[in-house]
């Protein structure tokens, strides 16, 4: 099922999310809604924030940039409770958007190559090496569980030019071709 996605300006963005733990019920109908949402929605990644739950699950299809981005083919993660190591310090800007920040995008510099590790929905425990795009959707995501979006990565001067947007955004003004669902004082 396809759930609506929580907009800029919804407390839940910002909170930082809970651990996941074995016993967690439902836990495979919220990946099954949050790879469908992600899907409906047209992105590659997707935090349980997004959804309105404070909760450490990730999930990835990286697969749709294979063509710009090689390392990207055919990866498709579920990352539960997942913690990153910055193995390259080399900073690189790139556009990122957000499907919380819609009609919005921004360079934002991040590192190239990451160590991961998680679990997956199994529990099984992963460690991997990641570099490229994908080290940057990984990084993207995981700093939702943070409570952290890619705009607090760009310049105070970047956040001023684009507050119209992200005020409108706030107010409810933003349309999307997805379901979403506005901050709580947002007016529609």
């Amino acid at each position: 099922m396809r759930l609506p996605v929580y907009l800029y300006g919804h407390p839940v963005l910002r909170k930082i999310a809970t651990p996941i733990t074995k016993d967690y019920e439902g836990l495979k109908e919220l990946i099954e809604n949050m790879y469908a949402t992600m899907y409906d929605s047209e992105g590659v990644g997707l935090a349980a924030p997004q959804i309105g739950r404070s909760e450490r699950i990730v999930v990835i299809d990286a697969d749709p940039v294979k063509d710009s981005f090689p390392e990207c083919a055919g990866r498709k993660l579920t990352l539960i409770n997942p913690e990153i190591e910055i193995l390259d310090g080399d900073i690189v800007g790139r556009d990122e958007g957000c499907l919380s920040l819609p009609g919005l995008s921004e360079k934002v510099g991040r590192v190239e190559h990451i160590r991961l590790r998680w679990v997956d929905e199994n529990f099984e425990p992963h460690e991997e090496e990641i570099s490229g795009f994908l080290a940057r959707i990984v990084q993207h995501e995981c700093d939702h569980l943070e409570g952290k979006l890619y705009i607090d990565h760009i310049s105070m001067i970047r956040k001023q030019l684009i507050k119209g947007k992200l005020n409108n955004i706030i107010a409810g003004k933003t349309r999307c071709d997805y379901p979403v669902k506005y901050a709580p004082k947002a007016r529609k």
